[in-house]
């Protein structure tokens, strides 16, 4: 009976030899879960928050800090620069009839000195030593030395002073020089610094003005209103005269309608037709820009800045100014934009 033999051995079928991935296969990888995770917001940046109001403010403050100094600085040297320019002018005029006197005197010493080469003593010279007296002839020649002794010491005296005032006029001509160069140097300054400030102010929102004459003011909805605090406030300092609606003195109605007209928009110039032409808001929702009114008979009007303060024509002897609302009566509050 035939020994069963076993099966020859069978093997696995081969497999290829695993490769390692290459580097370019793995930064494609990676690019696509960068791209991924981008789109999804797992990477993207932290967004900067754009600075606050009181953060603008406060660089503008701090530049302002630089830029007053600076101001000082220029109109130091500015109205040093003013003298002294003034001084050297002045030395200028002096000079002129010394240069004069001096050239004429060096003329006639030069006339004198040619004539003598070439025509030899002059005739009066001549007369004078043949006519004299042996006695008296000495005397007559130590006079004409001594003339001549007094005309040289005019003419090194007119010199010396000549050459004094030249001294000082070039003494002052380089201290000008250098008082223009610093001039030059402190506006260049200041024109940087104002243009950081002016940058810095364009940051502000639009509801946020700083007009002159007056605070800083935010919470402005209104571009008339901001048009009319802008306008009232750079009247700060015009003197109050009854009846007056400007451009240079006002009273109370006459301000606040000047202030809106800038705006485009008509108030009668007093004061109950204004309360009429506005809506009545409350003491709450009162904004920048609105009117204020006082007294129960409405006699008084301001024009609201925010934070409890207003801009307005006062009385005679107090000019356009800015005050505390509640200093007076309020009868109530007015919007006309």
């Amino acid at each position: 009976m035939p020994v069963a033999t076993l099966p020859p051995h069978r093997h696995a079928p081969s497999q290829p030899p695993v490769r390692p991935v290459g580097a370019r296969v793995v930064r494609r990888l990676l690019t696509l879960v960068a791209a991924v995770a981008v789109g999804a917001g797992l990477l993207a940046a932290p967004a900067h928050a754009a600075p606050s109001v009181d953060e603008i403010d406060a660089q503008i403050d701090k530049q302002w800090e630089q830029l007053e100094p600076t101001i000082e600085s220029y109109n130091k040297i500015r109205s040093q620069l003013k003298v002294n320019q003034k001084k050297s002018d002045d030395l200028e005029k002096k000079m002129v009839p010394l240069e004069l006197e001096s050239a004429l005197a060096m003329n006639r010493v030069g006339d004198m000195a040619a004539r003598y080469y070439i025509q030899g003593p002059s005739q009066e010279i001549g007369a004078l030593l043949v006519s004299t007296k042996p006695g008296t002839l000495g005397e007559q020649l130590v006079i004409l030395d001594r003339l001549a002794e007094e005309q040289h010491k005019q003419i090194a005296g007119v010199l010396a002073v000549r050459d004094k005032y030249n001294r000082q006029k070039q003494k002052l001509d380089a201290l000008i020089a250098t008082q223009i160069k610093q001039r030059d140097e402190l506006a260049a300054k200041k024109k940087q610094i104002d243009s950081e400030i002016k940058r810095l102010t364009k940051m502000l929102p639009v509801t946020s003005i700083r007009p002159e004459g007056c605070p800083a003011i935010d919470g402005v909805v209104s571009s008339a209103a901001r048009i009319a605090i802008k306008t009232a406030c750079a009247q700060v300092g015009d003197p109050y005269v009854w009846g007056a609606t400007g451009p240079n003195s006002f009273d109370c109605s006459g301000l606040t309608q000047y202030a809106y007209k800038a705006a485009g928009i008509y108030l009668t110039h007093f004061t109950g037709a204004q309360w009429n032409e506005g809506r009545a808001v409350s003491r709450a929702d009162a904004r920048p820009g609105d009117l204020v009114f006082f007294y129960s008979d409405l006699h008084h009007v301001g024009l609201y800045l925010g934070n409890g303060l207003m801009v307005h024509a006062p009385r005679t002897g107090k000019p356009v100014q800015v005050a505390k609302v509640a200093y007076m009566p309020v009868a109530g509050y007015r919007r006309v934009t």
